[in-house]
């Protein structure tokens, strides 16, 4: 199990493949023992070669560790996070997961401020009048992003025109962060940022939230750098993209 556990690793330490006679070089067995191990590992799926050509990883190693990434919890990787983003700044962090048509809240940590904005485990976002929303829409799928109808005005700052909303999710998609400043209660400001999974695909959301009075504009792209950060550190141990817009 040692030798062939040494096999794969010194497979995944080459970007053009290696013989027989090189592998067991580098784990130090002779080149009969070597070419057991690999038979072993080829008859697995676990490593492949072309006629003649040098071994590679196999395309069951990427199957086997699609189920382990599928088997993490979103929420106990996040939950040191955003302990660290209240840490650093003070305000409450937020961890959404996308559903069907919108992001639902799954676990966030409240500021120690005497004014706190609660979050709620469950709620789910509002998709034109929050942060979280905005980031559903700008990145849990192309139907989402279409300009829709009117949507309900929950204060005098809430979009509710279609085009204006299709604009603004537009601008999330390219600068990879979204804001809500007053949109679905009149003293709440949020940011929020995507973390993408290995495919793709939008796996969680990253928030901080808090009372607008607390959060002028200068206060709020201070807090764009720790929570982008963070929400690359979660995406990397989610085996996906540490970049805050999806790669296409």
């Amino acid at each position: 199990m040692a030798r062939a556990t040494a096999l794969l690793d010194a497979l995944a330490d080459s970007d053009l493949g290696l013989g027989v006679n090189e592998l067991a070089r580098r784990i130090d067995v002779n080149a009969s023992t070597a070419s057991r191990l690999l038979a072993t590992l080829q008859e697995a799926g676990l490593v492949m070669r072309s006629p003649g050509g040098p071994y590679r990883l196999g395309l069951k190693l990427l199957a086997l560790s699609d189920r382990v990434l599928a088997q993490l919890d979103v929420r106990e990787l996040a939950r040191p996070l955003l302990a660290g983003l209240v840490s650093e700044t003070g305000e409450t962090a937020t961890l959404s997961v996308p559903g069907e048509a919108e992001a639902i809240t799954v676990d966030f940590v409240p500021s120690p401020a005497s004014v706190v904005s609660m979050a709620r485990v469950g709620r789910p976002s509002v998709m034109h009048a929050t942060a979280v929303g905005k980031v559903m829409l700008a990145f849990g799928g192309p139907a989402l992003g279409r300009p829709r109808a009117p949507g309900e005005a929950y204060t005098e700052r809430t979009i509710t025109d279609p085009e204006t909303l299709a604009a603004e999710v537009a601008e999330v998609r390219e600068r990879g962060i979204a804001e809500a400043v007053g949109e679905r209660e009149p003293d709440l400001s949020a940011l929020a940022v995507p973390v993408f999974a290995r495919s793709g695909e939008l796996a969680a959301i990253l928030g901080l939230q808090g009372p607008s009075s607390r959060l002028p504009t200068v206060k709020r792209r201070a807090l764009r750098e720790p929570l982008e950060a963070a929400a690359a550190e979660l995406a990397v141990s989610l085996g996906g993209l540490a970049d805050r817009r999806r790669r296409d």
